[in-house]
């Protein structure tokens, strides 16, 4: 009998003595290498359309991000270092509310690849594939997946929501 089986047939039994069953068998987490480079590409597109001549003038760009008439925040994206082949971008969220973490990831651009991926977020750098459960920094065991999605979702937000910002003089 295979171990999903096994935790099933005890959860069963138990199950019917009316104990609560907590399942220590849990599947190893295992990269899906075919969705975070679908993620990577998808988040070059929307960086392209937000920045799109981040090579050449454009080295910046606010985006205002709204719901009716209450402003919610401005995303900020920034060139940090263009490369013949990448460009390192600082993605992050101005004028958040005082009391919630203001998010700033930091983005390479792969031109060739045409792929956009996040290399640091916070105070952490250069994320793994994958990370043993529990460790020191706390990290899930697919952080550099979750951050990922979250840069495809925060970027197809501000597509969907935002205009331009213009500070007012």
């Amino acid at each position: 009998m295979d171990d999903h089986r096994l935790a099933m047939a005890g959860a069963e039994s138990c199950r019917d003595k009316g104990a609560m069953v907590v399942n220590l068998l849990r599947e190893r987490y295992r990269v899906d290498l075919a969705g975070l480079q679908a993620a990577c590409e998808a988040n070059y597109a929307r960086l392209m359309r937000l920045l799109p001549d981040m090579r050449n003038e454009q080295r910046s760009r606010r985006v205002a991000v709204t719901q009716g008439d209450q402003m919610l925040g401005v995303l900020a994206v920034e060139v940090l270092l263009d490369c013949p082949y990448t460009t390192t971008l600082q993605v992050r969220q101005e004028h958040s509310l005082p009391w919630l973490p203001v998010p700033v990831l930091e983005v390479q651009v792969y031109h060739d690849a045409r792929m956009a991926e996040v290399i640091g977020a916070e105070h952490a750098r250069r994320f793994r594939g994958i990370y043993p459960y529990p460790n020191a920094d706390m990290h899930q065991p697919d952080e550099k997946a979750q951050l990922n999605l979250f840069l495809g979702e925060w970027l197809s937000h501000c597509l969907a929501c935002g205009h331009e910002f213009e500070a007012v003089r």
